[in-house]
């Protein structure tokens, strides 16, 4: 059964504390925004956004047991565990919602990490993720600026950042940000 908008904001708003609720609004605000600056569909990238964070604050051990035994990703169970609510959160959105949308579902799959070949839907629910009005860290002001100019020198410059503060702090860097940073960059060299 797949659930009404106002019925999977209320489910969703549920499983989160209040100041995740606010960003995951920021993320829906930002992504109906950039779908429609870039010509995706306003109404896949909200549903996107509602459920990017569902499994955000599920506990490490049901998330870990999800990824096991659906067969999902177990090569995410090796790195940070700030990745595997994007999977788990898919997961959920298919067999906890009832969505069927594929690209919907791999946008919630791939906004922490991103990927190579991603669909348009995946680059604005990813983008809208670091720029939503609440976000505030170095570099989001700048970020949001190139959002206005190119989807992908925006992602470029939110996925730098994300490189840039796991160099910084000495800890892995997830090799499919590595390969979308990397992709989009090759895709602005293309179109010069």
């Amino acid at each position: 059964m797949e659930y009404s908008r106002e019925a999977l904001i209320e489910e969703v708003s549920g499983q989160m504390p209040d100041k995740r609720w606010k960003h995951t609004l920021g993320v829906m605000e930002a992504s109906v925004k950039l779908a429609q600056r870039y010509g995706a569909d306003p109404e896949r990238a909200e549903t996107a956004a509602i459920l990017h964070d569902v499994a955000k604050y599920w506990p490490v051990e049901q998330m870990r047991e999800i990824i096991e035994q659906n067969g999902l990703n177990t090569g995410l169970l090796k790195y940070d565990k700030q990745l595997w609510h994007a999977e788990v959160g898919a997961f959920a959105a298919e067999h906890d919602y009832g969505i069927t949308d594929t690209e919907v579902l791999d946008a919630i799959r791939y906004h922490t990490s991103g990927r190579e070949n991603m669909s348009l839907l995946e680059r604005i629910v990813c983008l809208a993720d670091y720029i939503e009005p609440g976000r505030d860290f170095p570099g989001v002001d700048e970020i949001r600026r190139l959002a206005k100019v190119s989807l992908e020198e925006g992602l470029i410059a939110g996925l730098d950042s994300t490189i840039s503060l796991l160099l910084e702090r000495r800890r892995i860097v997830f090799p499919l940000t590595v390969l979308a940073r990397n992709d989009l960059v090759r895709i602005l060299e293309d179109k010069r």
